[in-house]
């Protein structure tokens, strides 16, 4: 505690001096020629000693700008930028709060030199939906990457794990050179890129090649950034090799090697660890990949990057990642991308669990203790052709082919016993499973344009074939004390294989109804999703030890086929300020059960429905949007929850289909507003969404006086989830070294389930809030001071008079905090501490986590050497509350211990320099 009160005191202090002066600078833009306002142009501000961008702004649609932010400098140059004008220039004295330029007019950009010309590259130029930033406005460390870069950009935020955003919203890719690299995990590109080799950044709302190609309107709320390299850097290698070693034998190592040659790029990664870590990050300064967090709390070691697992297992994981990306074009048309990846792992997990099961007029109580050691193997290989036939006419080819191989031993023990603590049933099993898995897929897209104003016909096919095979050896005993009888004991042998063929198509044809505004789409889609699930299950015969004995009981041999036609129509508008939608489709739906082994279960139904989907999106400004819209879909029910088959795998669960089950209707309302002022430091969001459903397939079990169940499923309606989030920043520039940022937010969810209990019909009602506040203090290359608090707090009621009324309180404080001082040191410190009063006795309430790593850089800040320290309270816990309807657990499985590690990286470059471009003031 003496601890947070220093850093609070310091940050008081930190924030109490200041010598910088606000200003808010505007004008009017108006073309000269044509006297008419105009929008959308980049007005910016310039330091005079260095150039160094102070901030800049955008013209509303009246020519209006405002410049607003605060420096020590006593004069700026502004700068006004607009395609097809000539830039304007002048030096402003800022001895004044409040400035007014009043009208500037633009003159057209014939190419002469009367005057005075000002050639300068803007920082910001807007081109249609595109933002586009020159990397030289903006001043970093020498050695800095994309991820240092972007944190200078007005408008731009990084948090700890890497995620960007933009004005709020986030970034889901980041292409270099308009093509991914290793991916389209953001953070292995901004984290391993350096900014001397990038000379513009671009943003843009995130489309398929499809839409982009196609000019298709989408909703904005995720965006891409492209990195444009310059051309005397887009050849040569670079990348980080890196290695460490720890206490209790622990490890890790990793690399990456990058070659650029223009168009084509060739790239390598491989790492390896026992520390729950992908291998991508290996206690650097936090991440240097940036695949995951190495300091994260969590037990689960698995990962995945583009769709690809990584890794895998609970509890303590041991993995290694290999890996090679290739990417070229073939002439002026044919552009060519492939990757495969190799991840292997071993994990051991223990967890033990208690919980409560709440009935309507009892409760009983089950413990249980469970055991597993895995092992996999998992290989990919992914390729990408984009045929750009002419200007009208691009074709996309993307197959992939994925093997895996896993083996686990798994141990279990579960007890149950009634509310007066009398044991009812126990149970143990142990399983060795050895499962195999291949699958192909391929799609294709043909996209044809025609004409100017944005008519398509786009044809695509889905195909994915996916084979799975498994060996199952399983001895399991179950007992009732009260009645033996009962007690079933296996030894059995279960060879598996299940088979999934995926077909789909589908048809579009976009026609423009008023120039590049108004539009009507027709679209067809066909879907065949063929299964085919196999189970021979042999018991084991006591006389020869052989599995010789065919269990049909417990055999499965079933054939599934869920076919749909769905033709559709969609209306779309867009203007340059707001767009909005409206489709409607009709569902054919063929659900086919074909038993091989029992044919008085075999089923057939058809179902149809309608499903809507209706958008509408207004642009207030460049700083703020509404976007808001419909759903109606419609969800058939599951076949093995259709079909009436008496599954009894698990012999106190016995599980059986109803064939009477009606399709479930989620109806979808949401909207969402984002405001956000990059000159003013500040955003304010607002999201919310509720969905109802109708005819809702949920489980209902019957519990006998032994606690076995059975368990069928039914229709009911009256659920819904109303879900909301509010929050608030604020980023205070103190001056050009020093900001202070903070962010409340607020995230109300009320839930409405309707459920059974032992046969009886009841509705629960969850409320839950979670108020969070962060701050963070940036002090440029001298520290950073970031503290966060959240409060979970839920509360469940029941229509029943049985069930009491539940309320958990759960508190978390994270606080992070780095130093750059002394020079070449950088020290980093995660501290997160958590209490859970709810956790039942015998489980860990609160526990205090504490990961520290210092670096060291060396060899001309090219190489790193890092202490990292894990754990170093030796508090490290993963006990977690878990409440439904239904039950109360409490569980607490495996985690990493404490371990210190020393690390050494280095990272090697030989890209073209960076050329330095400066403003040139041309005089007449």
């Amino acid at each position: 505690m003496q601890k947070v009160i220093f850093c609070l005191t310091f940050l008081c202090a930190t924030l109490s001096f200041s010598q910088s002066n606000s200003f808010s600078i505007s004008g009017i833009l108006i073309s000269e020629e044509e006297n008419i306002p105009l929008e959308s142009a980049t007005v910016y501000l310039k330091r005079v000693s260095d150039s160094t961008l102070i901030t800049y702004t955008i013209s509303d649609r009246n020519g209006k700008f405002i410049l607003e932010n605060k420096t020590s400098d006593k004069k700026a140059n502004l700068y006004v930028s607009y395609v097809g004008y000539q830039t304007y220039f002048k030096t402003i004295n800022l001895d004044k709060q409040v400035i007014d330029i009043g009208k500037i007019n633009l003159k057209i950009n014939t190419d002469a030199l009367d005057e005075i010309v000002i050639t300068s590259v803007a920082p910001i130029t807007i081109k249609k939906d595109t933002l586009e930033f020159n990397v030289k406005s903006f001043k970093t460390k020498k050695d800095a990457n994309i991820e240092d870069l972007l944190k200078e950009i007005p408008g731009i935020e990084i948090d700890e794990e890497g995620k960007i955003k933009v004005n709020g919203k986030e970034v889901n890719k980041v292409l270099v050179n308009g093509k991914p690299f290793f991916g389209d995990d953001p953070t292995i590109t901004t984290r391993n890129l350096t900014k001397d080799i990038v000379e513009k950044i671009q943003i843009l709302d995130t489309k398929t090649k499809d839409q982009a190609f196609t000019g298709e309107e989408v909703d904005g709320e995720n965006k891409t950034v492209n990195l444009v390299i310059k051309k005397e850097n887009n050849k040569g290698v670079f990348g980080r090799v890196a290695a460490g070693a720890g206490t209790e034998d622990h490890y890790e190592y990793a690399g990456m090697f990058n070659y650029f040659d223009n168009d084509q790029r060739i790239s390598v990664l491989a790492g390896g660890n026992d520390i729950n870590s992908p291998g991508f990050s290996f206690g650097e300064i936090r991440k240097m990949f940036g695949a995951a967090n190495s300091m994260s709390v969590s037990s689960n070691g698995s990962f995945s990057i583009d769709g690809r697992s990584f890794g895998g297992g609970q509890g303590i994981t041991e993995s290694q990642n290999y890996g090679t990306n290739y990417a070229d074009k073939f002439g002026e048309k044919v552009d060519v991308a492939a990757n495969y990846f190799y991840s292997g792992s071993h994990s051991e997990n223990k967890k033990t669990s208690n919980r409560e099961n709440i009935l309507a007029d009892s409760r009983y109580f089950t413990t249980s203790g469970s055991s597993s050691f895995s092992d996999s193997d998992n290989h990919s290989a992914n390729f990408e052709f984009d045929i750009e036939v002419d200007s009208t006419l691009l074709i996309n080819i993307e197959p992939s082919f994925k093997y895996a191989k896993s083996k686990t031993i798994y141990f279990e023990d579960n007890t149950s016993s009634d509310e007066f603590n009398e044991l009812i049933n126990r149970s143990t099993s142990k399983s060795n499973v050895e499962t195999f898995g291949k699958n192909f897929s391929n799609d294709i897209d043909i996209t044809k344009r025609f004409g100017s104003n944005g008519a398509f016909l786009r044809f695509s096919i889905e195909n994915e074939i996916n084979v799975r095979e498994g060996d199952d050896f399983l001895e399991s005993l179950t007992e009732i004390l009260e009645d033996d009888t009962e007690n079933i004991e296996r030894n059995q042998y279960t060879d598996s294989e299940n088979k999934v063929n995926n077909f789909s198509s589908d048809v579009t044809y976009r026609l423009p109804l008023i120039g590049k505004e108004f539009f009507l789409k027709f679209k067809y889609d066909y879907n065949r999703n063929k299964q085919e699930d196999r189970k021979s299950t042999f018991d084991k015969d006591t006389d020869t030890s052989l599995y010789s004995e065919f269990n049909t009981e417990l055999s499965t041999d079933f054939e599934y086929i869920n076919e749909t036609s769905t033709p559709s129509f969609e209306l779309e508008y867009k203007k340059k300020i707001w767009s909005a939608s409206f489709e409607t489709s009709y569902v054919f739906r063929t659900l086919e059960n074909r038993d091989l082994l029992r044919p008085e279960y075999n089923l057939k139904r058809d179902f149809e429905a309608v499903e809507l989907r209706s958008r509408f999106r207004y642009k207030f400004s460049p700083k703020s949007s509404l976007s808001m819209g419909y759903y109606l879909r419609n969800n058939p029910p599951q076949l093995s929850q259709l079909q009436s088959f008496r599954n009894v795998s698990n012999p106190l669960n016995v599980i059986v289909g109803n064939p009477n089950l009606e399709p479930q209707n989620n109806h979808s309302i949401y909207m969402r507003y984002n405001a956000f002022d990059f000159q003013k430091g500040s955003r304010f969001n607002v999201y919310f969404r509720s969905v109802f459903q109708n005819n809702k397939v949920v489980s209902t079990s019957i519990i006998d006086e032994n606690l076995v169940r059975e368990t069928t499923y039914a229709n009911v309606n009256g659920s819904y989830n109303i879900y909301g989030y509010i929050s608030v920043s604020k980023k205070v520039k103190i001056d050009n070294l020093r900001t202070v940022s903070f962010d409340i937010g607020v995230g109300p969810n009320i839930t409405r389930s309707i459920n059974f209990n032992n046969g009886i019909q009841y509705a629960s009602n969850n409320t839950s809030l979670s108020p969070s506040l962060r701050l963070r203090l940036v002090w440029k290359d001298v520290l950073e001071f970031n503290p966060r608090y959240v409060m979970s707090f839920t509360r469940n009621t029941f229509d029943l008079d049985n069930f009491e009324n539940q309320e958990f309180l759960k508190h978390s404080l994270n606080l992070n905090t780095v130093t750059f001082l002394p020079r070449k040191f950088e020290w980093r410190n995660d501290i997160q501490f958590s209490y859970n009063p709810n956790i039942a006795d015998g489980f860990q309430k609160s526990a205090w986590f504490w990961n520290s790593t210092l670096a060291y850089s060396v060899l001309k800040d090219k190489g790193t050497i890092t202490l990292k320290a894990y754990d170093v309270l030796n508090q490290n816990t993963n006990a977690r509350r878990v409440a439904t309807q239904n039950y109360i657990e409490d569980v607490e499985s495996t985690v990493l211990q404490q371990y210190f590690m020393l690390s050494f990286s280095w990272k090697f470059n030989s890209l073209g320099k960076a050329g330095e471009i400066r403003d040139r003031v041309r005089y007449r």
